[in-house]
């Protein structure tokens, strides 16, 4: 995959509700391929790209644009910003953060200071309330022209590549966005449908419109997921390995995945490009709405292992992604060839 495709996606700015930049920047990577690219009403990119065949079945691939981040409520008598979380999003890792608002504004996330503490405050997590945006002004009227309520507001990282190792923000679902573009822009066996999603993380609510559009057979999702593969953690609930491969799912909080879809992603794996089964029943992703759209569709979750998700550096590995991608490109021909 190219480097600064996945670098540019990821540090782009595009909470849920407000992924009109990823939106934009992804169709001016597939503007050239001949497909044909809509907007819907809810702001998903539905894109369909002609293949050497026409299949009997229709395969929709989906993954979504918007990442976790925060929202501006209220601005102080003395200039700072009061926020609210936009997904979910640990408490534990927001403080001392620097953070992008909307028209590249940028500032600290902070809360009261440490000395000024009790012993038993300094042992707690301070609540969202409790912390606040510094971008510098001295007051509501200087902070005003700069910031204003409703505006998004992301973590700001650094994106970085070093050999097999990828750090940065938003991986979840730029990751998948990436392998999608990849897709479009290549010559496909089979004519096929991609949908890059609005809002997964505030409730799956862009995917199910897409998939009501499209009416598709099959979907494959594809996804970041947890890797809690980290020291002090029981082999039982590290969930995925980062370096062991593409995850497919069996279950999780939303979906029960179509039986002959997950077995048959596992025996795409081999001694180049791995898989490992997602080892819980947690979380949740796009699955769920195209699942239950339309007449139902039958689902099939290909993940990314990633360490620290949901904060402003996420950790993957480079031969995870390259193998997400060639499951995903095998699954299809699999599916839209009626070998499955």
């Amino acid at each position: 995959m190219d480097k600064r495709l996945l670098k540019e996606l990821s540090e782009l700015s595009g909470i849920s509700g407000d992924e009109g930049l990823v939106r934009d920047f992804i169709i001016s990577e597939i503007k050239d391929t001949n497909a044909d690219i809509r907007t819907d009403n809810m702001g998903n990119l539905i894109v369909f790209k002609k293949g050497r065949k026409t299949p009997e079945r229709k395969l929709l691939i989906s993954a979504h644009m918007d990442e976790v981040g925060f929202i501006v409520t209220f601005i102080t008598e003395d200039g700072f910003i009061k926020f609210d979380e936009v997904g979910g999003i640990d408490r534990r890792v927001v403080l001392g953060k620097s953070v992008k608002i909307r028209n590249n504004v940028r500032g600290v996330i902070t809360a009261r200071p440490m000395h000024l503490l009790s012993g038993e405050q300094r042992d707690s997590i301070p609540k969202l309330d409790e912390m606040y945006i510094d971008i510098g002004a001295s007051s509501r009227e200087e902070a005003e022209q700069y910031v204003s309520l409703g505006d998004s507001v992301t973590f700001e990282s650094e994106f970085l590549w070093k050999d097999n190792i990828i750090t940065g923000k938003a991986i979840d679902d730029r990751a998948g966005c990436a392998v999608m573009i990849d897709m479009i822009k290549s010559e496909l066996e089979y004519d096929t449908y991609f949908s890059f999603v609005v809002q997964e993380e505030v409730g799956l609510r862009g995917a199910k419109c897409a998939a009501y559009s499209v009416s598709p057979d099959f979907s494959i999702v594809v996804e970041s997921t947890t890797a809690a593969d980290i020291p002090n953690i029981p082999n039982d609930k590290k969930v995925c390995l980062v370096g062991e491969g593409a995850v497919i799912s069996f279950m999780d909080r939303r979906t029960i995945y179509d039986r002959q879809l997950f077995e048959e992603a596992l025996k795409c794996g081999g001694d180049e490009i791995k898989v490992q089964v997602k080892k819980a029943v947690a979380g949740g992703n796009d699955a769920g709405s195209i699942q239950t759209a339309g007449n139902g569709v039958r689902v099939l979750a290909v993940s990314l292992p990633c360490r620290y998700l949901h904060s402003s550096y996420s950790l993957i590995s480079a031969e995870d992604l390259r193998a997400v991608e060639e499951i995903v490109k095998r699954m299809s021909v699999k599916i839209l060839g009626n070998m499955i």
